[in-house]
């Protein structure tokens, strides 16, 4: 099987050796790594009645891949752990791969080792590493009074298609593709450098919301983040005809919906290209303010249980 899952795949420069050893060799010209990690947990992270394997491995790769862009580096080496159930057909472990190589590869990276286990359900348990490139890394704590706050990605999209499915609502085109990326993010890939040379001095990635994960910025940095709906207008507007059909707020998405993997940061001046401005940092309590007021909706996303 692990034969199988790796027999042809191509390995970035980065790598000198990838699978087949005891270890894998990844250069580092730097001479920092950067390491995150992350597990999904069938029933609790993705469904298999709503997610292709395919989508699954396309998942786990973007979601860990958003947290080293959210240092200001780029993601070069995966290394993957997968349990499933003994009955588990190959063709779907395969696919799963498959996912996982699809996505590293719009990055440049490779999936370099892992590990197979026998578990009751799909665990997939991903460690990404990155590189800084001479970058001083970019981290929730240096938000300063004066910034501004600005988005790099779509907004809500995520949460917006798992109401979809969860309502088992199908509708326009355009509901297809927000139930597409509840299954696959699509983080702005390569924004996070961008954002690190343009002299970002804090940044997140929204998985949790972007309410919620401002709430993480506005606490290391010990400032308020103040954020304008006007300017997260575009956002709101895409999913207004998702909201009607299903009769909630399109608000609560774009606030409080996660795992949609956009990058959120602060800019002493003007945002880099492809980042647009939301709001921006105040002296005061650590704390987030929607239009001058506390937001009182929900602020975070919670995995779902079944």
């Amino acid at each position: 099987m692990i034969d199988r899952l790796v027999a042809g795949r191509r390995q970035p420069g980065s790598t000198e050796l990838g699978p087949g050893d005891d270890a894998a060799v990844v250069r580092c010209p730097d001479g920092r790594t950067v390491i995150s990690t992350d597990m999904l947990v069938q029933g609790r992270h993705f469904r298999l009645d709503w997610s292709s394997p395919h989508d699954v491995g396309r998942k786990a790769i973007a979601q860990n891949a958003t947290d080293i862009e959210a240092m200001g580096a780029r993601p070069t080496a995966f290394v993957v752990g997968f349990g499933a159930p003994a009955d588990t057909a190959a063709a779907d472990a395969a696919a799963l791969a498959d996912g996982m190589w699809d996505e590293a590869a719009r990055l440049g990276a490779g999936v370099v080792g892992g590990d197979l286990v026998q578990a009751d359900s799909w665990v997939v348990s991903v460690t990404v590493l990155g590189e800084l490139a001479g970058r001083t890394p970019v981290l929730r704590s240096g938000a300063r009074p004066g910034a501004v706050v600005a988005v790099a990605g779509g907004l809500g999209r995520s949460a917006a298609g798992y109401r979809l499915w969860e309502r088992g609502v199908a509708g326009s085109e355009n509901f297809d593709e927000l139930r597409r990326r509840h299954l696959v993010p699509e983080p702005p890939y390569g924004q996070g450098a961008a954002a690190a040379d343009a002299g970002a001095q804090a940044m997140t990635d929204v998985s949790d919301g972007l309410i919620a994960d401002l709430g993480h910025l506005a606490a290391a940095s010990k400032v308020t983040v103040e954020v304008s709906t006007a300017a997260l207008a575009a956002d709101q507007q895409a999913l207004a005809a998702a909201a009607t059909a299903l009769g909630a707020d399109a608000w609560t998405w774009v606030l409080g919906g996660g795992e949609d993997h956009a990058l959120v940061a602060t800019f002493p001046g003007a945002v880099p290209a492809g980042w647009r401005a939301i709001g921006r940092v105040a002296d005061g309590p650590a704390r987030v303010l929607v239009d001058g007021a506390p937001w009182d909706g929900d602020a975070g996303w919670q995995s779902y249980q079944s």
